[in-house]
């Protein structure tokens, strides 16, 4: 009798359009992730349900903290990979790294030393949260240099670049192509984030969405995202990394 005053429940989120998430961090043990095989294929099993059939997971290279090498991340995938063929799931799972611009990561440019990317030669690479680094612009034409392309994982999470928002497009006009986590869009770090991140989507300077899902509460959260008017309205280009098809 009074079903009109019901609310109707929120529309289900589908990211399926999205072709991809490029951002989290789904190993178990090799930074501040997932901790267990058990809580991967949990995480794993729910980012199917969002529409992903296709995750590139991204461990933080963080010398100070976690000292992931590509041997050690490639192994660790190929264990998850057997786990889900195990557990019945077909999302395609690939590996590559979020490099923090340190002076490791420094070294490894200039030794020459391979890079784990996204695909087509994107690299991950993430700054830190409140204190600005002075050389990060020759550090990212170092990336270029050396034939990668860098991807900035959320730049709108960075607050010394809050008062300064030009300095994002100096990045993209540098080359540099920018990822949004697509929680910043919830209110989840904050509303200067929030503010931030919408400002970038305005302006036309993101490329990426990721999910940069480090917990099951993050994933969560992006029910949220359902009502968010970013979501359906504006282009990402996740599917430009997926793996190109072979043609007969």
């Amino acid at each position: 009798m009074f079903d009109w005053f019901r609310k109707s429940p929120p529309p289900k989120l589908d990211l399926s359009a999205l072709g991809m998430d490029l951002h989290s961090h789904l190993l178990p043990g090799l930074d501040d992730g997932v901790q267990s095989m058990e809580e991967s294929l949990d995480m794993i099993r729910r980012l199917a349900s969002l529409g992903y059939q296709h995750l590139v997971t991204t461990p933080h290279v963080i010398w100070d903290c976690y000292r992931n090498t590509p041997e050690g991340i490639l192994a660790s995938v190929e264990a998850v990979r057997a786990a889900c063929q195990e557990a019945g799931l077909t999302v395609t799972i690939d590996a590559a790294a979020e490099y923090f611009l340190d002076e490791h990561f420094s070294d490894i440019l200039r030794n020459e030393e391979p890079l784990l990317t996204l695909g087509e030669k994107r690299v991950l690479v993430e700054l830190p949260y409140t204190t600005q680094l002075m050389n990060v612009s020759e550090t990212l034409f170092s990336i270029i240099e050396h034939g990668y392309r860098p991807v900035l994982a959320h730049p709108e999470r960075y607050a010394y670049y809050h008062t300064d928002p030009e300095a994002y497009r100096r990045f993209t006009t540098q080359g540099v192509e920018l990822q949004l986590n697509a929680l910043s869009l919830t209110g989840h770090y904050g509303e200067g984030v929030a503010h931030t991140a919408e400002w970038l989507l305005k302006e036309n300077l993101i490329t990426y969405l990721g999910t940069d899902a480090h917990r099951m509460s993050h994933l969560d959260g992006l029910k949220k995202l359902s009502r968010s008017k970013w979501i359906g309205t504006y282009k990402f280009y996740n599917e430009q990394l997926l793996p190109k098809k072979e043609t007969v």
